[in-house]
């Protein structure tokens, strides 16, 4: 799994959301890395490219909450079915 599903996944198990601190501390990543990876996976475009809108960033009073939208369910939901028609190998 690479870092964006991660995310995905977390946010998952997290229909409001969860802050990006806690995001943090549950995937073991730096603050930067996460915000890079938010920031490919939101639906800013990004140079010509536009994102993807699985996650969005939300600010709720002091509380910066990263959320995955629709979009991103539908994708982890695609995600995981692909990988249960993969072949157990060791």
């Amino acid at each position: 799994m690479s870092c964006a599903d991660d995310i995905l996944a977390a946010l998952a198990q997290h229909p409001d959301g969860l802050s990006l601190p806690r995001l943090c501390k549950r995937l073991g990543l730096r603050m930067s890395v996460l915000l890079r990876e938010l920031a490919w996976l939101g639906a800013d475009t990004i140079g010509e490219m536009p994102g993807p809108d699985l996650v969005r960033v939300e600010q709720h009073g002091d509380l910066t909450i990263a959320v995955l939208t629709d979009r991103g369910r539908r994708h982890l939901d695609k995600l995981q079915i692909a990988a249960a028609g993969q072949p157990f190998t060791r």
